[in-house]
């Protein structure tokens, strides 16, 4: 099954960050992004599948792309960062990616999940 999916947790919390707008993307031969799927974190603060349905993972560029600021302002606080845009390459043979995000107001970090 070919998937990607996410989790997003407030580290200054101390919990999952939930109603957050995700987006993926994909990068053509031409340089140029499209989009091609996106959603909102649930209460766990988690996407299980930005793929659209049916879709097949491709090498090449994707990206997920988190509308922080809209996550902070709902809290009455301002990040540093309103977008995080986390870039990563899928190489042939590759089905499933889950790509955490790690969060708070001025710094984020990333991993490859499982």
């Amino acid at each position: 099954m070919n998937r990607i999916s996410t989790h997003v947790l407030d580290t200054a919390k101390g919990a999952p960050a939930s109603a957050m707008p995700v987006r993926l993307d994909r990068r053509d031969s031409a340089g140029e992004w499209s989009a091609l799927g996106s959603g909102q974190t649930d209460q766990d603060g988690r996407c299980d599948q930005l793929l659209p349905e049916g879709a097949t993972l491709h090498e090449g560029l994707y990206r997920v792309a988190f509308d922080t600021a809209d996550y902070f302002a709902a809290s009455n606080q301002e990040g540093m960062y309103p977008v995080v845009e986390i870039t990563f390459r899928v190489r042939s043979g590759e089905s499933h990616f889950h790509i955490p995000l790690l969060l708070s107001p001025n710094g984020y970090t990333t991993y490859r999940g499982s």
